[in-house]
């Protein structure tokens, strides 16, 4: 098109936050951060309505020279695989700035800059084709999100800020052995389409393929190395847990379809089982986890171990239901448990407690509350007519045409998943009325709603007609496929 949209689409939010160390005033730094995520949000609006998605082909795209020298590239471009999270990414920082409207009460302006300029990483990660590029925004986006953690968190956070600098670090650094490794066997180049090209021996694809692996766990994550999670959600503020919720585990099943998939694709398949085998764990272990909860956040948080559980199954059954149900799972647990997130975040507020214990008779107390937190848990345990219902279908029909045992475990995954949403729900809306005796309970605002209605409208929109969805998914997700069984298996 000649027009820089994915440009204008990263910078904006980088260029708000700059605008945003001019302010003095609070609410102006609050209006302004929103007028930037809306206006992102706009433009992200208008890409995906010019979406070709007849065609696996990178979209949008802009290439142009940064360090010659070293073949690296300013290169930006999105398929079906990253269009839905560039979307995403912009939806969630809206809903991000309204639910920080109050409860962010010292340095706005320092936590507005860090989201804006989280946003602007998060989405360079997404749109890069570059692999240099990508490895400066993926690693980047650590240092606001440990900020967010550190200064506005709860008691433990400086604890739970190290712990998860720490974790991603590791991988991180891994994560660059791998990037440095694949540029000189693939030709000393960054640029990530030249590199799906490349047909490299099997033991460098092994090697690299474990180094990505450790690197793309932490991010997801996936079992035994995702406790540093629960210490993380547990001690951001609200909009952290929905971002970190949304988008930033995400970033570890991406990497694997963007990397993982197309450029190790005979590793990719040797290694498939081990994979699933790992996915099986988390669904039944994080189920578990949530299970034994009383506190509300580490019961969402838990339970998102084991819902991307689901989604690296999908991944790695390596055949179209599963992919496309993997993908579409990804978005809906950003939707999905990005409200449960916001859910407690809002009644934190009004009592100052997570115990579930504390909780009872909110139904009469904050009846739209309850309305639409019943809608969002039905969402979670992926009730039929609900967003996350189509993704685990697909993924379990995936799941059990590659692996009859990983299947079986996966649906018990599911059944421990209504255990413990519909507990919690029964014991925080529709138990004793305990609330009302201890705390002063108001129901949710017009802002409120504001952050809410967006979610709810795509958990039924997913659920009632995802077409649209898959559409813009299924040219990729089929070409992904060819490339992995053309190259890794034969098949």
């Amino acid at each position: 098109m000649g027009f820089p949209l994915l440009t204008l689409i990263i910078f904006m939010p980088a260029a708000g936050a700059a605008v945003l160390m001019f302010l003095r005033s609070d609410d102006a730094v609050r209006w302004t951060a929103l007028s930037v995520a809306v206006l992102d949000l706009a433009l992200c609006i208008a890409m995906v309505a010019n979406f070709d998605t007849t065609t696996h082909e990178m979209q949008f795209t802009e290439t142009h020279p940064w360090v010659p020298a070293l073949g690296i590239t300013y290169a930006l471009g999105i398929d079906g695989i990253s269009a839905l999270f560039v979307f995403l990414t912009a939806l969630l920082a809206c809903i991000c700035v309204l639910a920080s409207w109050v409860a962010i009460d010292s340095k706005v302006k320092e936590f507005m800059i860090s989201l804006l300029a989280m946003q602007a990483l998060m989405l360079g990660v997404f749109c890069a084709l570059d692999l240099f590029l990508f490895y400066v925004c993926w690693e980047a986006m650590l240092i606001p999100m440990y900020l967010i953690i550190g200064v506005w968190g709860g008691d433990g956070r400086i604890y739970a800020a190290f712990k998860f600098f720490l974790y991603t670090l590791a991988g991180s650094l891994l994560f660059l052995v791998g990037v440095i490794v694949l540029y000189f066997h693939g030709g000393e180049t960054f640029d990530i389409r030249a590199l799906m090209a490349q047909d490299l021996p099997f033991p460098v694809q092994s090697f690299l393929f474990f180094s990505f692996l450790i690197a793309f766990a932490v991010k997801v994550p996936m079992v035994p190395v995702h406790t540093w999670l629960p210490d993380a959600h547990v001690q951001a503020p609200t909009a952290g847990s929905i971002i970190l919720a949304g988008v930033l585990l995400k970033m570890g099943a991406y990497g694997f379809l963007r990397f993982s998939l197309p450029m190790l694709p005979e590793a990719s398949v040797h290694y498939s089982t081990l994979m699933l085998a790992l996915s099986a764990l988390a669904i039944v272990y994080g189920g578990l986890l949530a299970l034994a909860q009383d506190d509300l956040k580490k019961l969402v948080a838990y339970s998102s171990i084991s819902h991307m559980g689901f989604v690296t199954l999908g991944i790695f059954a390596l055949n179209l239901r599963g992919l496309e149900g993997g993908i579409l799972q990804m978005f809906n647990h950003g939707v999905t448990t990005g409200a449960l997130f916001l859910f407690v975040g809002l009644i934190y507020e009004r009592t100052h407690t997570r115990s579930i214990a504390d909780y009872g008779g909110l139904m009469k107390a904050a009846p739209v509350y309850t309305t639409f937190l019943a809608l969002f848990t039905l969402s979670s345990m992926a009730l039929p007519g609900t967003n996350s219902f189509v993704g685990e279908l697909l993924v379990l029909s995936g799941g059990f045409a590659a692996n009859l045992a990983v299947g079986a475990a996966a649906v018990l995954g599911a059944l421990l998943g209504a255990a413990y949403l519909l507990g919690m729900y029964r014991k925080v809306a529709l138990g004793p009325a305990s609330v009302g005796a201890r705390f002063k309970i108001r129901d949710v605002n017009a802002r409120e709603i504001t952050a809410i209605l967006p979610l709810a409208v795509f958990v039924l929109w997913v659920g009632l007609y995802p077409k649209p969805f898959l559409n813009i998914i299924d040219a990729s997700v089929k070409h992904l496929l060819a490339q992995v069984h053309g190259k890794g298996s034969g098949q």
